[in-house]
């Protein structure tokens, strides 16, 4: 049972923690960094780096998509981004990052006001074609409220994963009158599905424990917290992710130990500023890793050193602002890879992960999260 801590007369709260409470404790062993693997598979797709990308026009276009997936990782595009809307992205893109240059807060009303055009089912197909004929994996994101209109034009484009995503979602939600479609039933949806769905995001046990009764291959456990989000002040909710990693890597044990052997992978998503938090995540008992901020200061990256959330286009609550992010003349290959030009822990994110396993003397992810933990206060 997790400590509870009263915080006034008759109301109590759970404590949480995030992962600058905690540190990595070294074990009795070490190892070469040659003889850790750092390889992820979902479902019947393997990866050699346990990499998704959070799903914003900030860093993932079909060009980085195939990029991340040249360098081993999951490029997730955003089907309901600036590539399924204008069918010249590059030139809306161009006018966030000027705009952006003179006020982020008229980037951010030239984001919405982009987003207002609708989702063009050619347009999405097009930007599919070109990352599925680099002959990586094709992964695509959807919101729970659109999810069954663009399912089908995306499995049509050869979708091999499909991420549904919202900044919260849940496996059972009430409608109100304006949904005349009813609302997503997750578990029919994704049983109606040949291909893995991962979905997310969660932030406790229970509803990745509900999440994952539905069918879903994978569960993102996040929001994407980083500088620009805003959900924590705008809506006031939010989990540390330490805690919420934790909480729902329990919600898997149990639900392997319900199904009998079915494994649910656990995705973070957020709360991770370095390469030092990614290892931290892992050990906290998180799958694989989703990255954008980190990746928004890449060379290759479409927001020309700008970084943004997909909640940025809300039409009426946005829950992100459009930030700069440092650029360090890095191309994604170094920092995903390196070499390190800098000791901050913000390049070679991956090499970074490897040492950490190694000096802790752990081969591969899932004897990783066995790794002890140490809480700082």
């Amino acid at each position: 049972m997790r400590e509870q801590v009263e915080i006034g007369r008759g109301r109590s709260a759970h404590r949480s923690y995030t992962f600058d409470d905690l540190d990595i404790v070294p074990s009795r062993r070490t190892r070469s960094s040659s003889a850790v693997s750092t390889a992820w598979q979902l479902d019947a797709y393997r990866f050699d780096l346990p990499l998704l990308t959070h799903p914003t026009d900030a860093v993932v276009s079909p060009a980085t998509a195939i990029r991340v997936g040249e360098l081993g990782g999951l490029g997730v595009l955003n089907a309901e981004g600036l590539w399924a809307r204008h069918a010249e992205a590059d030139k809306a893109l161009a006018e966030i990052v000027a705009r952006a240059a003179d006020d982020p807060a008229a980037a951010l009303v030239e984001l919405q006001r982009l987003h207002a055009a609708p989702v063009q089912p050619d347009l999405v197909t097009e930007a599919l074609n070109q990352v599925r004929g680099a002959g990586v994996t094709l992964a695509a994101r959807v919101s729970p409220q659109h999810a069954r209109e663009l399912t089908p034009a995306l499995l049509s484009a050869g979708v091999e994963i499909l991420v549904v995503q919202g900044t919260i979602i849940s496996a059972e939600h009430v409608g109100g009158e304006d949904e005349s479609d009813g609302p997503l039933d997750l578990e029919d949806f994704i049983e109606s599905l040949d291909i893995p769905v991962v979905a997310g995001g969660v932030g406790d046990y229970r509803t990745a424990m509900h999440l994952m009764r539905t069918g879903a291959a994978g569960v993102i456990v996040g929001y994407g917290q980083s500088a620009s989000t805003s959900t924590d002040d705008v809506l006031g909710i939010g989990v540390p992710m330490a805690t919420a990693l934790v909480d729902a890597a329990a919600a898997r044990r149990d639900y392997l130990d319900e199904t009998g052997g079915r494994y649910v992978h656990v995705i973070a998503d957020g709360g991770m500023a370095t390469s030092g938090d990614m290892a931290k995540a892992i050990a906290c008992g998180a799958d694989a890793i989703m990255l954008g901020e980190q990746l928004a200061a890449a060379d290759e990256a479409p927001g020309g050193g700008w970084y943004w959330t997909s909640a940025a286009a809300h039409p009426n609550l946005p829950r992100s602002s459009v930030v700069g992010v440092a650029q360090r003349g890095c191309d994604l290959a170094a920092v995903l890879r390196g070499p390190a030009p800098q000791a901050d822990g913000t390049v070679n994110l991956f090499g970074a992960l490897r040492r950490a396993m190694a000096k802790t003397g752990y081969s591969d992810l899932k004897e990783f999260q066995r790794v002890g933990l140490s809480v700082r206060r």
